[in-house]
Order: C-alpha cells, then structure tokens, then sequence
C-alpha cells in the first residue's frame, strides 16, 4: 500500500564445525567404525570347546561304580549261616532214648522130700564200672584279619625345590636373548632420535635429554616384561608337566593299591577256608574215636557180665544137682534142702536185680554221651556261625573300601574337569576379547574426540522487509518450489547441529 512504512528485519545464523585438525580424525573413526558395524560381515562363531568332558579317572570311577556288586564273602556267610541253622535245626529234633527194664523171673522151686541135702552157697558176683570215653579235642584257631592298604599320596607343586626341577633350565639363555634384541632396537631408536634432534639443532638440549630418559625407561620396561613374561611362561609349563605327572603317579598307586587289597582277600580266603576245614576234620576224626571207644567199653562190660551171670548158673545147677542127690539119700535132710533152695533162689533174685541196674547204667551212660555229641555238634555249629560273621564283615569292609576309592577317583577327575574348564574359559574370554577389541578401540577414539572444542560462528543480516507485493511473489516461488519437491517424492534436508548429528550425516 502506498505511504506504508516497512521496518527492517533482522536474522541471525549460528554455524557450529569441527576443527581442521580434528577433521580427519572423526572422518577416519566413522569409516572404521562404518567397517566394523558391517552387517553384511558374517558373525564369527567361536569353534573352541566351550564344556570340559570327562576325565580317565571320572570314566573309571564311573564304570567303577556301574561295576559294583555285593562281596563274594557276603553270600558265602549267608550259604554257611544257612547250613548251620538247617543243621541246628535238626539237633533240635533230639528225641532221648527210651530205657527198658530188664525183668526179674520167678525161680523154680522144686518140692523136695526128707533126705539130706548138702549145702547150696551163691558165688560172689562184682559189679564192674564202665570208664566215661572222652574226645579231648580242642581246635586252635586263629583270627586272620585283612593286611592295612596301601596309602596314595600327591605332592604339591609349591613344595621347596619343586619348580625349578619342572621349569625350563634354557628360559634364562631365551630371556636374556630377546632383551639384548630390544637393547639392540633401543639402541637404534635412541641413534635415530639423536641424529634428528642434530638437524633439528635440539642435540644436547633438555628435550633430547627427556627423549634419551624417556627411551631408557622404555627399555627398562620392556627388559622387565620380557623376563616376566619369561618367567611366567616356564612356570605354566613345569606346573603343566607337574600335573600330568603327579596324574599318571596317583593312576599307578591306586591300581597298586586295588592290585595289594584283592591279592590281601584272596589270600584270607584261602587262610580261612583251609583253617575250616582241617577244624572239620579233627572234629570228625575225634568224634569217630569217641564212639569207638565208647562202644568197646560196653561190649567189655556186657562180656564181663555174662560171665559172672554163667559162673553164677553153673554154680547154682550143681548145688541142685547135689541137693537132688541127696534128698535120695535121705528124707531127714528135707527141710534143709528147702532151706537151701530158699537161699539160693534168693541169690538168684539179688542176681537178677543186680544185672537190672547194671543195665540201667549202661542205658544212661549211652543216653549221656548221645548228648555230649549233641552239644559238641552245637558248638561246632557255634563256630561256623561265628565264621559266617567274619567273612560278612569282611564283605561290608571290601564293599566300603571300594565305595572310597570310586568316591576319591571322582573327586579327583573332578579337580581334572575344573582345570580343563577353567582353560577352555580362558581361551573362548580370549576369543571375546578379540571379538570386542575394534569396538573398545572406537569407543576410546569416540570419548577422545568428544572432548574437543567446536568452533561456533554467529552472524546477523540486516535486511529491508519486503513489500506487499515481493511477500506474495515470495510465498508464490516458495509453493511452487515445495509442490515440485514433494511431487518428485524429495525430502527436505535439515543442517546438523551438533557432533554426532553432524557424523550421522556425513554418514548418510
């Protein structure tokens, strides 16, 4: 409109840029960090062993264990419990002998008439003892125990003396080479250094005097990283050695153990078996002789009696032969042949009770040593469970004693297991480490390169403002433009305003 006044406008720009000597540096760190971030880089999988497998001495503990059963003395207790009770069993089923009575007969008397009669006497008759038969026998036996095993034993690589004896007697010769190659290289270095310092007119000043400190202090550290590294290296190696012989050592000593604790068992079997039976031999021969014996001394006891039985007949006929004769003779003589006849029937009665309790001591005295073989066959049943016993404990103590060594050969294999995982770790953080050292490098570089100073440029453009007219013109061109922009399907451009937005678009 005519006779408006228009006021000047005014614009400020700010321009934030990395420095020059800077530039290069972030150009650098995004191309690698470009490189790095790839994602059509196939992703590197680690094909080291990540778990540990099982050890020799796990295995064996294992198959150890697999293996396992009850001890062989365990049944043969249980066969020899067993016979003993069956054979318990049937003395519990003695039954005593039953004693029959021998009985006394009536004696013929004959009626004689008056005569005379010549005297009738019985013959002295003497009761004979039968002497008690005795075994005598008493088995010694002995106790025969399991021999102590073996003890299994390690050493410790931290033992005094221990290290050197496993270290490598050349990692002096080794270390003391590769220092005099790092002096050589300082020494190369330090001639460089000075000949630039010489044309850069700085020879003798304090900078080379700095420079020549700071390199000697260079190959101080270096010479002392070389020994150590030296150092540590023989050390891994003779600890390796160490393990792996003190491994195959603690092998040989438990198979020397197991081969001495079987050898021991055989042997006690064998003590034990051969004792059994030559204590069931004497019993058995002992036994045969006291029966022996026992039954001469009733067949000389029975042959004792019969002859004074048939002295003692004899002797009764012919006194009745005599009175008989005599009462022939003479009728005067009756009545003492009554009285004769009376005596000698009373002999004959005592006789007859006499031979009854000869024979009731001889049924008792057989019925006595019945038992006494009862009760020696008890004890012998006695001792055989006693054995039974022993050989069960032996069994427990065998089955025990393996249990041990199956447990100590897993522990062991387990240590084995942990050593071997705790490389395998090693080795695949080693891997990682690798993987993630490009990415820690650009991290590094990132925080550096954050830390600088932008440069930040401001300026203000005065302008005169626009008429009406240029206004509508302007807003016109600007439509126009926009329209062709978005029909081409472009997109507008903004200006970054800070670092990273300024690497992100450089990026892009």
């Amino acid at each position: 409109m005519a006779g408006e006044t228009t006021t000047p406008t005014q614009t400020n720009y700010s321009n934030v840029s990395i420095p020059d000597y800077a530039r290069s540096y972030v150009e650098d760190m995004l191309g690698q960090a470009s490189a790095v971030a790839d994602v059509n880089k196939p992703y590197m999988q680690y094909m080291g062993d990540k778990v540990a497998q099982f050890t020799p001495l796990q295995q064996q503990a294992f198959a150890g264990a697999q293996n396992m059963q009850a001890s062989p003395q365990i049944q043969q207790a249980s066969d020899l419990t067993r016979l003993a009770s069956q054979s318990a069993m049937n003395y519990g089923t003695y039954n005593p002998a039953a004693f029959s009575a021998f009985t006394a007969q009536n004696p013929n008397l004959n009626y004689y008439q008056a005569g005379p009669v010549s005297s009738v006497s019985g013959s002295n008759m003497s009761t004979p003892t039968m002497a008690t038969a005795s075994t005598n026998y008493n088995p010694q036996l002995q106790q025969y125990q399991l021999g102590p095993a073996n003890q299994v034993g390690t050493q410790s690589f931290t033992d005094k003396g221990t290290q050197e004896q496993y270290m490598s007697p050349y990692m002096q010769n080794v270390v003391a080479r590769q220092q005099q190659d790092a002096a050589r290289q300082a020494a190369i270095a330090s001639q460089g250094q000075q000949a630039q310092a010489a044309r850069s007119g700085a020879f003798g000043g304090s900078g080379d005097y700095l420079m020549r400190g700071q390199m000697r202090g260079n190959l101080a550290r270096q010479q002392g990283d070389i020994f150590a590294q030296g150092q540590q290296a023989a050390f891994t190696q003779g600890q390796q050695q160490f393990n792996q012989e003190q491994a195959a050592r603690m092998q040989a000593q438990l198979a020397n153990q197991q081969a001495n604790l079987q050898t021991g068992s055989q042997n006690l079997s064998a003590m034990l078996g051969t004792q059994q039976l030559a204590t069931q031999t004497g019993l058995q021969t002992a036994l045969a002789n006291l029966s022996a014996a026992q039954q001469a001394n009733v067949q000389n006891q029975a042959a004792h009696l019969q002859t004074q039985g048939l002295n003692a007949q004899q002797a009764l006929q012919a006194a009745l032969a005599n009175q008989q004769t005599e009462y022939g003779l003479s009728g005067q003589n009756l009545q003492a042949k009554l009285g004769v006849q009376q005596f000698g029937a009373g002999q004959d009665l005592q006789a007859q009770l006499a031979n009854q309790q000869q024979l009731m001591q001889a049924q008792q005295l057989a019925e006595q040593s019945r038992q006494y073989g009862a009760g020696l066959g008890l004890q012998g049943l006695q001792t055989a469970l006693t054995g039974a016993g022993q050989l069960g404990n032996l069994g427990n103590t065998s089955y025990n004693q393996m249990m041990g060594i199956n447990q100590l050969q897993g522990q062991y294999g387990g240590m084995q297991q942990q050593q071997t995982q705790n490389i395998l770790n090693n080795q695949m953080q080693d891997f990682q480490n690798y993987q993630n050292y490009p990415y820690k490098q650009l991290g590094f570089m990132s925080d550096m390169l954050r830390g600088l100073p932008l440069t930040q440029q401001s300026s203000t453009i005065y302008q005169q403002a626009p008429s009406a007219l240029s206004q509508v013109a302007g807003l016109g061109t600007a439509a126009l433009g926009a329209s062709k922009l978005f029909a081409k399907g472009g997109a507008v451009n903004e200006r970054p305003a800070g670092l990273a937005e300024l690497a992100i678009h450089n990026m892009g």
